[in-house]
C-alpha cells in the first residue's frame, strides 16, 4: 500500500510540474514583447532609438539624458526618450511593428512610465502622451490611451487596458497637447514600456 501511495504522490507532483510548465509557456506566448521597450541607445539629440521609427516627417525624438539640459535619471536601464511639441503646432511621435497581431475584441494591458523635464532647452511646458494602435505603420486607427498633462519630474507609472476594435499590429506613441491648432513648447519623457499581455480572467 505504501508503494502505491508513493507512486500516486510522485505522479501528482510530476503532473503538477508539467501543468505549471504548460501554463507558464502559455503565459509567455500570450504576451507581446516590444523591441527595445526602455529605449536603450546612445544618448543623442534628434535620434530615434533602436527598434522604433519616427512617425512625423522632419522631426525626431531625443535619446536622453545628456542633451538640451535634460539630466533626469532613467526609470529603467540607462536611457529614455524625450519628445516635444512646438509653437507652430508640430509634435513628435514614434512607433513600431509588433511581434504579434493584437486580435479584435481581446482585452490587452501594458504599462509605461512618464515624466517631465523643467529644463528642456526652453521646451518646458507640460504635455500629454497618446498611444495609438493600427493595422498600418504610424496609423491612428484606435486611440487606446491619453494621459493627463505630465508636469512631475519624478517618473509615474500608467497602466493601460484596451480591446482592439480591429486587428492591429502597430503601436504609436505621440507627444500631445490638444486637437487643432496650438502653440506650446512642451516636453514629455517616456521609459519602461512593459510587454503587452492578454488581460487576466481573475
Amino acid at each position: 500500500m505504501m508503494k502505491g501511495k508513493t507512486y500516486i504522490t510522485l505522479f501528482n507532483i510530476k503532473y503538477s510540474i508539467f501543468l505549471f510548465a504548460i501554463l507558464s509557456c502559455t503565459q509567455i506566448t500570450a504576451q507581446i514583447q516590444l523591441n527595445n521597450p526602455s529605449f536603450e541607445d546612445t544618448p543623442s539629440d534628434a535620434t530615434t532609438p533602436m527598434g522604433w521609427f519616427e512617425c512625423e516627417e522632419h522631426t525626431t525624438p531625443d535619446i536622453m539624458p545628456g542633451y538640451w539640459g535634460v539630466y533626469n535619471e532613467a526609470s529603467e536601464g540607462e536611457t529614455f526618450v524625450g519628445m516635444i511639441t512646438r509653437e507652430n503646432g508640430t509634435y513628435e511621435s514614434i512607433g513600431q511593428r509588433l511581434s504579434k497581431t493584437m486580435k479584435e475584441g481581446i482585452c490587452y494591458r501594458f504599462s509605461l512610465d512618464l515624466a517631465h523635464s523643467d529644463s528642456y532647452s526652453g521646451y518646458n511646458e507640460s504635455l500629454k502622451l497618446r498611444v495609438w494602435i493600427a493595422d498600418k505603420k504610424c496609423g491612428e486607427q484606435q486611440l487606446v490611451f491619453e494621459s493627463p498633462l505630465i508636469d512631475e519630474i519624478e517618473w509615474q507609472n500608467f497602466k493601460i487596458e484596451f480591446s482592439p476594435e480591429k486587428d492591429a499590429k502597430y503601436i504609436m506613441i505621440e507627444a500631445f497637447f490638444k486637437e487643432g491648432r496650438f502653440k506650446r513648447k512642451g516636453n514629455i519623457l517616456i521609459d519602461n514600456v512593459s510587454p503587452i499581455r492578454v488581460c487576466s480572467r481573475v
